[in-house]
């Protein structure tokens, strides 16, 4: 256990790299970031497709664990202006490929996707497939709060393409719910549950959290058991990330009310031993699936990818975020939209794509992408070839000789392993694979701990 207070700093959760605050701080040139897109676009449309995140920021209650941007009203009538500034948004992407897109993946991520009506939801998606063709093999999916989602949600995405539904569910201890302010029955998820595979949705997950406050061992293996009753086809059961000077929601409580170190630890190895009890198998950082997914499958076959929206089996070159705060990425750069809704909508209704912050990736900053990417989807990487080279892999072997001594790794001459005990610590070996983290160390906190 003492490993654990050894390796547990504060460090990125790398669904890119380089991680959002090590981005080019300047605005980037619009033109810039259109030629980006165009020349992705033009490079693998017809081969790959192309995957597209609409961010739906909306809900009508705060979780206090969340990190992500949203905007909390209980007034539906920002619906349709929303839905509209989206697809406004994405009629200016259109414009920029000059050709008909193929769509591979789209995600609805949130907030709260099913805050949105039926309607109006199905409004969105005509609208974004109404000038392109769907890939024969495209993923469709979508992030749904329990206690909002109808069956004519269910109904109606599923007969726009929708087959995967990922809830939220995060601890059903009714004490924890109410600290982090996200109370639902196991009864109201299992209605959703039952409904979504009576209608014909072929993969579930359930996002779980671990290290919340007022959670104890007896809740998550509580928790876990009913979790089990369901059998979703994959669980996110990700870290709690205190992070109070971002979120000042997580204030409700404090550090006290937290467990830490090798409490949290324990926490999470419960779930791990009752997960494989249950014929789930670890195929990512914090994510684990049966072997009938498509996830476990692609971890099988080493196609496993990881981007803004996590874990996926497909893989697109070309990203699309749609919506305030949403992240785009054509590979070669990262561009993210305004992060406030009314700035996001001044820039939408004056015709120019909103986006107010980004990175052009380097050569240095590719290679050391595709080794931080090995390292979370193959818990792997090496650098037979002089493609995969740079002087940043040398000094991240010299700086991971101790973790190799901890009997962590296996480090040999032209590859790197993480061994599968010790997969808890993925996040501290791409740290030292990470050059502009290295180079650059924060003066004050800006990730949550790894452990």
């Amino acid at each position: 256990m003492n490993l654990i207070k050894k390796y547990n700093v504060a460090g990125p959760r790398y669904t890119s790299y380089p991680t959002v605050p090590y981005w080019d701080t300047e605005v980037p040139s619009l033109k810039r970031w259109e030629e980006s897109v165009k020349f992705t676009f033009d490079q693998t449309n017809a081969s790959d497709g192309i995957s597209i995140y609409i961010h739906l920021p909306f809900c009508e209650s705060l979780c206090t664990y969340c990190g992500c941007n949203t905007r909390i009203t209980v007034n539906h009538t920002v619906e349709p202006i929303y839905l509209q500034a989206v697809i406004k948004e994405w009629k200016m992407y259109l414009a920029v490929f000059k050709e008909v897109p193929r769509i591979k993946e789209i995600h609805l991520g949130g907030g709260t996707p099913t805050f949105f009506s039926p309607k109006n939801l199905k409004n969105l998606i005509d609208g974004i497939l109404a000038e392109a063709i769907v890939c024969d093999d495209a993923e469709f999916s979508f992030e749904a709060h329990p206690n909002n989602t109808t069956f004519e949600h269910l109904k109606v995405l599923y007969d726009l393409g929708f087959k995967r539904l990922s809830l939220g569910i995060q601890d059903f201890d009714p004490k924890v719910q109410e600290i982090v302010n996200r109370i639902q029955s196991f009864e109201s998820v299992e209605k959703v549950v039952n409904q979504a595979r009576n209608i014909g949705y072929t993969s579930i997950n359930f996002d779980l959290i671990y290290g919340l406050p007022l959670q104890t061992r007896k809740s998550v293996i509580d928790t876990i058991n009913k979790v089990n009753l369901l059998k979703p086809d994959r669980i996110a059961f990700y870290s709690y990330a205190h992070v109070p000077w971002i979120k000042p929601g997580q204030r409700k409580f404090t550090e006290f009310d937290l467990p830490v170190d090798e409490e949290k630890r324990a926490l999470y190895e419960i779930g791990k031993e009752k997960f494989a009890e249950n014929g789930y198998v670890e195929i990512g950082m914090d994510h684990f699936s049966l072997k009938s997914d498509t996830l476990y499958k692609a971890a099988e076959n080493e196609k496993l990818h990881r981007n803004f929206m996590g874990y996926t089996h497909t893989f697109t070159k070309l990203m699309i975020g749609l919506g305030v705060s949403s992240i785009s990425d054509t590979w070669y750069a990262y561009g993210q939209n305004e992060k406030k809704v009314e700035d996001y909508y001044d820039k939408v209704n004056s015709g120019v794509l909103p986006i107010v912050k980004g990175h052009f990736l380097t050569n240095e900053d590719l290679i050391l992408r595709q080794h931080i990417l090995n390292l979370m989807c193959k818990f792997k990487t090496d650098w037979r070839n002089e493609a995969s080279q740079s002087e940043s892999i040398y000094r991240a072997i010299e700086l991971l000789a101790e973790m190799e001594k901890d009997k962590l790794i296996e480090i040999g001459e032209q590859e790197l392993k993480i061994r599968k005990n010790a997969r808890a610590y993925i996040r501290n070996v791409c740290m030292a694979f990470d050059a502009r983290l290295l180079d650059n160390k924060p003066q004050s906190q800006l990730f949550s701990s790894v452990v």
